[in-house]
Formats: C-alpha cells, sequence, structure tokens
C-alpha cells in the first residue's frame, strides 16, 4: 500500500503536469429515457440544433448553462454541467465529446443524461431547468477494498458531511466542494460534491444527503466510489481526482552550471565537474523514475481485467453481471432449471408482484427456493439487484438466508434457503393452521422477529429500514423460528443517519406508520410501528387490513386501544388458544404493541427496547397514551400516487400459497428507470 502511494505521489508530481490534461473525456453512464422520436422528424431537427448550440456555449466563467431548441410539442430542453475544478479546455472538450457521442450512445431517445468524468450531458422533451430530480440514480465503485473497512467508513462519513454542506450552504455559487480528510500515514481520502447551479440550496442538499444514503450500498469497504443523479453527484477516492489548486511559494532557482568550465584551461576546476555530472545525472535519475512508474503501471493493467484512464477500476450497478461481492454465489441457469422441474406448478410456492417463487431441490439434495423475476418488469431488475446487495451482506438467524443468483440472458433469479412452514401469515389468518401456533409458539415468534429488527437496526454493519413489515413477509422454519424476507422496498441508512423523507410511498397501507404514509418520512421508528401492527396480529389473530366490527371500531389498533381503556384487553386474546397462554404475557405483548403503535414518533420504543421488554419480565413499560391509528388498507394517503407500472392486484407473498392480496405499493430503491 505504501508503494502505490509513493508511485500515485511521484506520478503527481512528475507526469501531471504535462499529461493529466491530455487523457482523453471518459465516459461512465448514461440513461436513455422518454420513448424514442421519429428519425428526421423536427424533434430530431430541434435535438441537433439544441446540442450544437451547447457545444459552442463553454467559456471561461461558463461550466454550467442551459438552452432550448424549439416549440412544443416538438421543443427541446437541454443543459450541461462540467465539473467545478476543470479548465475551460477541459469542459469544452468534454460537452465536445458528449454532444457527439448521443447519436450513438442514445439514439432516437427523447430524453437522455450522459455522464463523464468531467462532466454532464442532459436534456429532455420536457422542462429540466430549475427543478432538483433524483432519479434516475447509479453508481460506480472501485473493486479494491480498504485495509480497516470500519475506520475508512468512519473517516469517510465526518468528510462526505462536510463537503455536502458546503457545496449546499457554502458562499460559492457553484454549488461545488472538495476536501480532503488523512486516514493512515501517506495516505488520504478526498471527496467531491456538486450540484447543477439552478436549484435552490435546500434541494442541493436534499439530494446530495438522498446520494449519501447510496454509499454503504455500493462502496461499503472501497477505496472509492460515486453516485450519480440528475441534479447532483458525489464520489470519493483514496487518491487526488481533482484539481488540488495548491498555491505555494516557488522554490529558489538553482545557481547557473556553466556548460563549459569557466577557469582558465589550465586549472582543474572541481566545480565544473560537479556541474557536468548534476547536469547529466539528473534527467537520467528522473527518466529512472519515470521509466519504473510506467513499468508499475503496466503491471497492474496486466494483473487486471479493466483498468480505467485514471487508474481506477470502476463497474457500474447497473451491469449486474459485474456484481463484484456476490459473484462466488453465481448459480447456473440449467441446474435451477432442473431443480424446479422446469419451473412447473407442482413446485410453484407463491406468486409475487415481480414474480413467482418455486421449490427446488439441487444436486446435492438440498432444499432451495427459486425467486424468478418477470422477464419484462423494469422495477423487478432492479429489486433484484437491491435483495441481492443487501442479502449477501446479512447473516442473523431471524433473517432469510440469500443462498446465490443467477443471470442467464432475460432471466434472473435469486435463490433462498427453502423455509418449509412457508409464511406467518398462511398460518395465523387460516381458521384451521392456527390452531397450530399455540401461545408459546407465537410469543417465540414475537421475540425472534424483534430481534431479526433490531439486527437491521442497530446490529448489522448497515442500518436497513424494512419499510414492508408484514405477517407475509415473515417466514417460519420447520420448528417455526420466524425469518424476515423481502428486502426489495428496504432502504439503507448512512452512520448516525436517523430519518428520511420520500416522495414515494412503498408497503402495504394498514402496517404503515402514518408520518410515512401521509408526509414520507421514514425511520427505525416507522418499522417499530409495522411491528406493532404485527404484534396485535398475532395475539388476537386477526388481520388490520381486513379487520371490521359491527361497532364501528375500524381496525384493529383501536379496537385494542378500546379494550385497554375499559380493561378488559384480555378479550383481544385469538380464541384458538383456549386458556393455554400467559395471561402475564399476552397482556405485555399487548401493551408493547400499543407502545410501538404510538402517535409521536419519539414516544414509540426503539427495538433495543422491545427486546429487552420481551425478553425481561421486570423491565419497566413506560405509559401509554392514545396510539395513533394506521392508515387501512382501502384509504390512500391524501399525496399518494402510485409509480408508474403499479398493479394494486399483486399479492406480496413470496413462499406462501397464501391468496390473501393486500394493497400494496413497490418501489424498487436502488435506481429507477421511469422518467418524470
Amino acid at each position: 500500500m505504501l508503494c502505490s502511494n509513493l508511485f500515485v505521489l511521484l506520478s503527481s508530481i512528475l507526469l501531471c503536469p504535462n499529461l493529466c490534461t491530455a487523457q482523453p473525456t471518459t465516459f461512465r453512464y448514461r440513461f436513455c429515457l422518454g420513448g424514442n422520436y421519429t428519425r428526421n422528424s423536427t424533434y430530431q431537427a430541434n435535438l441537433n440544433l439544441l446540442l450544437t448550440s451547447i457545444s459552442s456555449n463553454v467559456s471561461v466563467d461558463n461550466r454550467f448553462n442551459t438552452a432550448t431548441a424549439g416549440q412544443n410539442p416538438d421543443r427541446v430542453n437541454g443543459l450541461f454541467l462540467c465539473k467545478g475544478d476543470v479548465t475551460p479546455e477541459q469542459c469544452r472538450n468534454c460537452i465536445t465529446v458528449a454532444t457527439g457521442d448521443v447519436p450513438q450512445r442514445c439514439p432516437t431517445s427523447k430524453e437522455a443524461i450522459l455522464w463523464y468524468d468531467d462532466c454532464m450531458l442532459r436534456y429532455s422533451n420536457r422542462s429540466i431547468f430549475s427543478t432538483m430530480e433524483e432519479t434516475p440514480t447509479t453508481y460506480l465503485w472501485n473493486v479494491n477494498n480498504v485495509t480497516n473497512p470500519d475506520e475508512f467508513s468512519r473517516i469517510l462519513g465526518g468528510l462526505i458531511n462536510g463537503i455536502v454542506r458546503q457545496a449546499a450552504f457554502g458562499s460559492s455559487t457553484a454549488m461545488f466542494a472538495t476536501g480532503e480528510a488523512k486516514f493512515i500515514v501517506f495516505q488520504s481520502i478526498y471527496g467531491l460534491a456538486q450540484c447543477t447551479p439552478d436549484i435552490s440550496e435546500n434541494d442541493c442538499n436534499r439530494c446530495l444527503e438522498g446520494a449519501v444514503g447510496y454509499i454503504p450500498i455500493c462502496c461499503d469497504g472501497k477505496q472509492g466510489g460515486r453516485v450519480l443523479r440528475p441534479s447532483c453527484n458525489i464520489r470519493f477516492e483514496i487518491y487526488p481526482f481533482y484539481q488540488l489548486n495548491i498555491t505555494a511559494s516557488p522554490p529558489p532557482p538553482p545557481p547557473s552550471l556553466p556548460l563549459t568550465p569557466s577557469a582558465p584551461t589550465n586549472t582543474t576546476t572541481t566545480e565544473g565537474k560537479g556541474g557536468r555530472i548534476v547536469f547529466y545525472v539528473m534527467p537520467s535519475i528522473t527518466a529512472v523514475i519515470i521509466l519504473i512508474f510506467i513499468c508499475f503501471c503496466l503491471l497492474k493493467r496486466k494483473q487486471k481485467k479493466k483498468v480505467e484512464e485514471d487508474g481506477n477500476q470502476i463497474r457500474s450497478a447497473e451491469d449486474v453481471d459485474q456484481i463484484s461481492s456476490v459473484e462466488s454465489l453465481q448459480f447456473n441457469f440449467e441446474k435451477l432449471r432442473a431443480a424446479t422441474n422446469n419451473f412447473s406448478e407442482s413446485n410453484k410456492l407463491g406468486q409475487g408482484g415481480f414474480g413467482s417463487v418455486y421449490k427446488g431441490k439441487l444436486l446435492d439434495g438440498q432444499d432451495v427456493a427459486v425467486k424468478r423475476l418477470c422477464r419484462n418488469s423494469g422495477q423487478g431488475e432492479l429489486e433484484f439487484k437491491n435483495e441481492v446487495l443487501l442479502l449477501a451482506k446479512l447473516q442473523h438467524r431471524n433473517l432469510v438466508r440469500l443462498l446465490g443468483f443467477c443471470i442467464e440472458g432475460e432471466e434472473k433469479l435469486l435463490i433462498y434457503e427453502f423455509v418449509p412452514n412457508t409464511s406467518l401469515n398462511h398460518f395465523l389468518f387460516d381458521p384451521i393452521k392456527r390452531a397450530e401456533l399455540d401461545w408459546g409458539t407465537r410469543y417465540k415468534i414475537i421475540e425472534g422477529i424483534a430481534r431479526g429488527l433490531l439486527y437491521l437496526h442497530e446490529d448489522s454493519r448497515l442500518r436497513i429500514i424494512h419499510r414492508d413489515l408484514k405477517a407475509s413477509n415473515i417466514l417460519l422454519d420447520r420448528v417455526m423460528n420466524p425469518k424476515i424476507s423481502d428486502f426489495g422496498m428496504a432502504r439503507l441508512f448512512v452512520q448516525d443517519q436517523t430519518h428520511a423523507n420520500t416522495n414515494r410511498i412503498v408497503g402495504t397501507f394498514g402496517y404503515m406508520a402514518p408520518e410515512y404514509a401521509m408526509r414520507g418520512q421514514f425511520s427505525v421508528k416507522s418499522d417499530v410501528f409495522s411491528f406493532g401492527i404485527l404484534l396485535l396480529e398475532i395475539v388476537s389473530g386477526k388481520k388490520n387490513t381486513e379487520f371490521c366490527q359491527q361497532d364501528g371500531t375500524g381496525d384493529l389498533v383501536r379496537y385494542a386501544w378500546r379494550h385497554w381503556t375499559e380493561g378488559t384487553a384480555i378479550n383481544l386474546v385469538d380464541p384458538a388458544l383456549g386458556d393455554g397462554y400467559s395471561r402475564e404475557e399476552v397482556l405485555r405483548c399487548i401493551q408493547i404493541g400499543l407502545l410501538c403503535v404510538q402517535e409521536h414518533v419519539t414516544n414509540r420504543p426503539t427495538m433495543a427496547s422491545v427486546v429487552l421488554m420481551l425478553s425481561s419480565s421486570s423491565a419497566t413499560l413506560n405509559p401509554l397514551s392514545s396510539p395513533t391509528f394506521s392508515v387501512p388498507s382501502r384509504m390512500k394517503p391524501y399525496n399518494y400516487r402510485p409509480p408508474r407500472g403499479y398493479d394494486s392486484s399483486t399479492s406480496e407473498s413470496r413462499q406462501s400459497t397464501s391468496e390473501s392480496k393486500p394493497l400494496s405499493v413497490n418501489e424498487a430503491s436502488i435506481t429507477e428507470l421511469s422518467p418524470r
């Protein structure tokens, strides 16, 4: 590591003044959106005019600009943004390359975004000016790992937070900031954050904070990474990838050394000999150093499959076949076809919103569950990547375990451990099977779910908000141990992040916390609310999304609260339990459930407190106030807009044969391909 850092230092000193500006513009990623225009149409003519105008509109102080061409409905709006530290020549070269690339990279697309190392080019047939847009999002990462990931993440978090604030609220109108933080001896972390200058400071901050949330997904423990969005971008590396702009007083010039001795010819002059030695030897030493460096670079290039011009090997999150962290988990498609009897109906375990789940038996006799994503489901592909990247890093006895994945042409599959007893709702809401859930089993399930959530919220290296906790997403193994499943809607929080906002609501109504369903605010306490609903369902055997009483009680929480205040909470117990339960444990569970669904977020306990209250009868429970009442399944929040392609008729069960179909809103949380 020290050797490579010295080479980087030598290269920056010896080579960059002459070579860095000569590097070609490097393309990184592109999105082609908005449908297609007809060739030789008015729209194409306007687009050509726009691209010509943009490429000629870069000046010394103009690293961002907008342009329009034509009139509606064939009007084209475009903009470019150059990295804040590049020279006007570098900016102009990058934009020239980008405008020339558009016909090849996004032929006939009505909307496109192209990212390069030095610039971004964007155009659309809709208004894109002065509007903060977070989607589509993509990210790239350096495949090399750091030696101390925990310490690296801690230092990186402080650095990124600082430059995000500087870019958004600093004095510069360019909305651009860079920073450096010392990691170890001879090694620093370098960071960059930038927004398009046409959005507000608050929007810039919101865009960048959202981008930071993707770093744990793409770049946990990696030496570098970047997140690209239409309105902002962030990047970090362990080498200076931007111009440091360090100004220092130049060193004094060396004394002039004569090429010939200045003394008389009959006198031997030691200084003259030294001058000749220095003159001839120093260039040789420099040449040797440069030669060694070039040899080192060639060796590193040979060792890697794919080395970028800046020495940083990067892969896109959209290229699923390059998921380096889980490459060893890839399964052969033909073996999976044979294991599931060609995905026969007799092997089908359930139908989900993004595909079907089949039971399979591998050649070694191991039973597996294979989720086969719909071929034409754009969101399903994104959910696929989300679950692979999440589950590959999660290991807990109360979480379903990912065994591997498969990609074959248009086929994309996830392979999970087979959980033979399917899902909790398959038992809990079945009038016959519910009798198999005695109180001891139900209490074990409640505790297991709580411990799984605690792991997600606090004990794993990643802080994860599930956002769709419900009975159909709790799988039961042979001895009825619960396993939380379905992470397609989960969101990752960076260290010390406590909450976030979203404009798109995902999950299942009836289990959503009101602050999330109505205002898009979610946190670990959102999952706590869902857990409270689930706990009351397990105690009562009644489903919150289908709960209805003749007395007008509209949901399970109201029903439980009324009995609690009237001192008849024991009436909430599922009649299928008979008398075989602990009255003390049941009442304690009801009280914990009502604590979890308190109206004010701060009044809800953390999952650490819930686990303590469940495991210790001596733990003190906070007093109850009136809980909030969940958004029922047949009511949409006032600001709810279904995402593109949403079908409310799809079931959310993955390894369940239940026919229950709660109203769910699905969002893939990594990259959204659907334009606004």
